[in-house]
């Protein structure tokens, strides 16, 4: 439905990409209360251009945040061919990264510049990859050093599962996970989003994005 509403509005003369992002809000809230998950949002979601960097437990994470940020996720190319996800992702806004090609890590972080420059939000997992661990896995350094370069402000935000089985990690399949998941009734994650922080090394931005994240997820 997503798809078909945007290529209309688009026929129509009536979308432009913050009007894609706003239907995809639309499509972002309902999905969540649809398969049952809830709970509490903390702090304030950024209404500024800024990267918003989080630590990665399932495939629902980027349309947690979607729900309430215009923004453009990072996704691995892979998902540029999912059925139907793929093509309303890409209409909606999503910038494709191929994290073992080190010319495709460099355009997308040309790519975050640029969208941010037209005042929209980056959304992106610096670990890389899905992770059960109690904290977070090693962040990659890239995004934060375009940060530190620019001057864009960086946003952490903590997702916070109550069930581990929750967690999209190891080989098992997208269609395998969502089936046995959302069979529950109810899907306990916390959203919080945390300070906005500006600083001009690099470093210093990743240490105080990974530890405020890793704060949160360790309170008991």
């Amino acid at each position: 439905m997503i798809v078909a509403e945007i290529r209309i509005r688009k026929l129509l003369g009536q979308s432009g990409m913050r009007d894609a992002m706003h239907v995809r809000r639309r499509w972002a809230n309902n999905l969540v209360s649809g398969v049952g998950i809830c709970g509490q949002t903390t702090g304030n979601p950024p209404d500024f251009p800024c990267i918003l960097v989080s630590n990665h437990r399932s495939y629902v994470d980027p349309i947690l945040m979607l729900r309430e940020v215009y923004g453009y996720p990072v996704a691995k190319a892979e998902l540029e061919n999912w059925p139907i996800i793929g093509k309303g992702a890409k209409l909606a806004g999503i910038l494709y990264l191929r994290r073992e090609n080190s010319g495709s890590r460099v355009n997308a972080l040309r790519q975050m510049e640029e969208k941010i420059a037209e005042g929209f939000s980056v959304i992106i997992f610096p670990e890389g990859t899905t992770s059960g661990l109690a904290g977070t896995l090693p962040f990659k350094k890239g995004v934060f050093q375009l940060a530190a370069k620019t001057g864009i402000p960086v946003v952490p935000v903590a997702l916070v599962f109550k069930d581990k089985q929750d967690f999209w990690i190891g080989k098992e399949t997208f269609l395998s996970h969502a089936g046995r998941r959302f069979r529950e009734k109810t899907i306990y994650i916390d959203v919080h989003y945390g300070p906005t922080l500006l600083d001009a090394d690099a470093e210093t931005l990743l240490s105080q994005a990974k530890n405020w994240i890793e704060t949160q997820l360790l309170l008991p």
